[in-house]
């Protein structure tokens, strides 16, 4: 499958929006997550416009801008971690959309998800605790953490799902795409 070069501009244009939103993040620290996830919403859009070969050239030249030209780092390594999240999510759909046999593929793609980001947070919660919590994590704390972090996950899938339905469904319309 080709692009076409409409769609090739769309992925460039594409590409600098996620790059600005990355590095407004580190600009703006009121907003970080909410623009890290911006961001990788974008991962998402690339592959639902592209496929997901495209898209995932696209998530990893929106890491590799990222860290170039980013200046905080850390928002880099986060924004990489909310794309992966969504790269292995839509892969995941696509894959389960095939499937015939399966009646509870909703659930199978659920347990994915929650399985792909526990892969990623459990690390970081015990290795890298500074990057979630700048104070000294007790053990007691620590559990909390874990809750917050499957809460957060709800709320961010359920904002992507929101977003590539409500609000990219009604732009992509007008783009003709």
């Amino acid at each position: 499958m080709l692009l076409n070069t409409k769609k090739l501009a769309f992925l460039g244009l594409l590409l600098a929006v996620t790059v600005l939103l990355v590095i407004f993040s580190g600009i703006l620290e009121f907003n970080t997550l909410f623009l890290l996830a911006g961001a990788s919403f974008c991962v998402g859009i690339a592959i639902r416009e592209s496929g997901l070969k495209f898209g995932s050239g696209f998530y990893l030249g929106s890491v590799f801008l990222s860290l170039i030209l980013a200046p905080n780092k850390l928002y880099c390594i986060t924004y990489a971690a909310m794309g992966l999240y969504l790269v292995i999510s839509e892969y995941s759909f696509e894959k389960l959309a095939n499937i015939k046999w399966s009646k509870n593929r909703s659930r199978i793609y659920w347990i994915i998800k929650y399985v792909t980001f526990n892969v990623m947070y459990i690390p970081m919660l015990l290795f890298l605790p500074t990057m979630i919590y700048q104070g000294q994590i007790s053990k007691v704390l620590l559990p909390v953490i874990f809750l917050a972090g499957q809460v957060v996950l709800l709320v961010y899938d359920k904002a992507y799902i929101y977003f590539q339905i409500y609000i990219w469904g009604k732009v992509r319309g007008k783009l003709q795409l």
